[in-house]
């Protein structure tokens, strides 16, 4: 009777312990993410010889951007970061995504992700992302992509530089992502056209 009398005593602390545990931090107000304005049709099938698809890399990016956070550029030397938001993936990747869904929608081109390939026999499309996220001095926000493009011999390469902007009301995590949404949706339609002039 002791030994089951001090089990129960037992259980009985760890549940009362449990509610004083906390696991992890508050989960942030919002969660973010950018959406294309391209779409591609269901049933549209593309397919090409292995030396004329297109792989798009994760871009690299500053270690402002390498967050979830959403990025507020305050002046020239100085970043924050918007108050109770977080993207759902990291600016790179979600970049690289719509960048994938806009090239394919606007073109014939095949786009192939690199991470599914050992190798790469095609053009190859990568770059800096160099800007995503809010620039408090203009209020506005702003994607800027530095673009390089790779023939599939890997005898030419080509660089261009895209950025776009969109005005922002209000710097909250209700109205940057829209915004945001709308530069990188300008910026990936441009590179879309670029790429599919030279391939």
């Amino acid at each position: 009777m002791r030994k089951a009398g001090l089990a129960v005593a037992a259980i009985g602390l760890l549940l009362a312990a449990s509610g004083c545990v906390k696991i992890g931090s508050e989960p942030p107000a919002r969660l973010l993410s950018i959406a294309s304005a391209s779409q591609v049709a269901a049933g549209v099938a593309a397919s090409s010889a292995s030396e004329s698809a297109l792989f798009i890399d994760v871009p690299n990016v500053p270690k402002s951007l390498a967050t979830p956070r959403v990025a507020v550029r305050e002046n020239s030397t100085s970043f924050a970061y918007v108050k109770d938001a977080l993207w759902v993936d990291t600016p790179a990747k979600q970049f690289q995504s719509l960048l994938s869904e806009t090239v394919r929608a606007r073109s014939n081109v095949l786009v192939l992700d690199p991470g599914q390939y050992l190798a790469r026999a095609g053009y190859i499309l990568n770059g800096d992302l160099v800007e995503f996220g809010v620039d408090a001095v203009r209020q506005q926000a702003v994607v800027t992509f530095d673009a390089t493009m790779f023939s599939p011999d890997g005898l030419t390469v080509t660089r261009q530089r895209f950025t776009a902007s969109a005005p922002l009301s209000r710097i909250d995590a209700e109205s940057v992502a829209p915004a945001i949404s709308e530069a990188a949706n300008e910026v990936a339609i441009a590179v879309a056209d670029w790429v599919a002039g030279r391939t």
